[in-house]
């Protein structure tokens, strides 16, 4: 446990009907005590763990701040193993600045970002893994994503982790009692039973980090574009996937002049889709800046949707279009079905040599289709109901891979003939990466470096 007490707001900034202000560590109860009275006339130390008590906030000089009800958790059955204590004020600015003021006034310190939730895994309630999905589960931006953070929170991916480091082990301890009891001569049999399980186990972290990709998406958003020549119907587009009219759409070309960002959840995935300005040839200088960013956006994005409309000929500005998307990762779609056609699916995808998936922005047709094609793109074959266990950034994707670098190494060692021992040293390496993934041997600039990450109150 740390022996200093922290206090911060652990709610929004603004107003709302609650606010609360969040206190931990030794001295915790006794820092409220000393602005808090209980309208019962009891002090707070008498009370029992788990209870709310209703009273009112205290200066110095005995004028009432607000009338709160507070929440004692003492240790070990808290957030953070520690004494807690929770002060549940009005959600004003004021009366929540000042509370937090007379916390520090009776012996709290203002807390880090992040140092609730870090004290939880110092003391031993969270590991490294489900410390950081607390923050993916507060900007989780759609119902996967909290479902992975949540699998995280609970444990589905930490116990994957900490089963293959115990297969580990358990293989470190067969090398080493040969090591010990040389007599026996057994090498041959346990390097082949090590080289067994270790094959085992790089098959499972394979597949792990196949999901690193749909994990970094569910967590962070597909950075998504836009783009088509004026009046194709990408406003209406990013209208129909946001569900709301957020971008204006005329018939006159060219009303968007510059890029409009925004988040979609599409079918359980967050796009941040970026609306472009319509790719063609303009003397107009504002717009000329529109299509500039246009076409720099289709470089940047993770996925471009490419719209063309079905029912005009093909033209220079479409062929444009289609030069761009060379090398990109997109989706084609051939827009105004419901409009006499002009160009086919067929023609199209022969020119831009992918399928192309034929929708109409002004009767919703198709969309079902385009939803599904971006689930498939972004969960490539991961099982989509699986969530919880899939690898949520690139540090535990980098772990994982430098863990299974170690686990070849091994191989290479037993195949080599080499000693033992050589094998059991690629294995420890191996154990301790995956231990950085759960915090069991990570070091103390990792853990900062993480926490520093969170927002203060958290």
């Amino acid at each position: 446990m740390q022996g200093d007490t922290i206090s911060a707001i652990a709610t929004a900034q603004g107003e709302g009907g609650i606010g609360i202000i969040r206190l931990s560590g030794e001295q915790a109860i006794a820092v409220a005590e000393k602005m808090f009275r209980p309208a019962s006339g009891k002090v707070l130390s008498d009370y029992a763990s788990h209870r709310a008590v209703y009273g009112r906030i205290v200066d110095e000089a005995g004028q009432v701040i607000d009338e709160a009800m507070v929440l004692i958790m003492k240790a070990p059955h808290s957030y953070t193993k520690e004494d807690v204590v929770e002060l549940q004020c009005h959600g004003g600015v004021m009366p929540l600045r000042k509370t937090l003021a007379l916390t520090y006034q009776h012996g709290a310190r203002p807390a880090e970002g992040g140092e609730f939730t870090k004290r939880a895994f110092l003391n031993g309630r969270l590991d490294l893994s489900q410390a950081q999905a607390v923050m993916d589960i507060i900007t989780a931006k759609t119902d996967r994503s909290l479902k992975m953070a949540t699998g995280h929170l609970t444990g589905a991916f930490s116990a994957q982790i900490k089963s293959f480091r115990q297969e580990i082990l358990g293989q470190i301890a067969h090398l080493e009692a040969a090591i010990d009891f040389p007599e026996d001569e057994v090498d041959d049999v346990v390097t082949e039973s090590v080289a067994e399980k270790v094959v085992e186990i790089r098959n499972y972290i394979a597949k792990l980090i196949k999901t690193a990709g749909t994990g970094r998406i569910l967590r962070d958003g597909l950075m998504t574009a836009i783009v088509g020549k004026p009046n194709v119907g990408k406003s209406s587009l990013l209208n129909a996937l946001l569900q709301e009219e957020r971008a204006i759409v005329t018939d006159i070309p060219g009303t968007t002049r510059d890029s409009i960002e925004e988040y979609a959840n599409v079918g359980g995935v967050p796009l941040r889709i970026i609306d472009t300005a319509g790719i063609r040839a303009t003397e107009d200088v504002v717009e000329k800046i529109g299509v500039e960013k246009a076409r720099q956006m289709v470089s940047e994005a993770a996925l471009v949707l490419a719209l063309f409309d079905g029912s005009r000929p093909l033209d220079s500005e479409d062929e444009e279009i289609l030069s761009l998307l060379a090398g990109r990762d997109a989706i084609v779609l051939l827009n105004k079905s419901d409009l006499q056609s002009v160009v086919t699916a067929e023609v199209l995808s022969a020119k831009a040599n992918v399928p192309v998936i034929e929708i109409s922005t002004k009767e919703n047709h198709g969309l079902d289709t385009l939803v599904q094609a971006i689930q498939d793109k972004v969960y490539g074959g991961a099982v989509a109901a699986d969530e919880g266990s899939f690898v949520s950034d690139e540090r535990q994707a980098n772990l994982l891979r430098q863990a299974d670098i170690h686990l070849a190494a091994a191989l290479t060692t037993i195949e080599a003939g080499m000693g033992l021992d050589f094998i059991s040293i690629d294995l420890r390496s191996a154990w301790e990466k995956l231990g950085e993934i759960t915090g069991d041997t990570v070091g103390e600039d990792i853990i900062d470096e993480i926490f520093s990450k969170f927002c203060i109150g958290k």
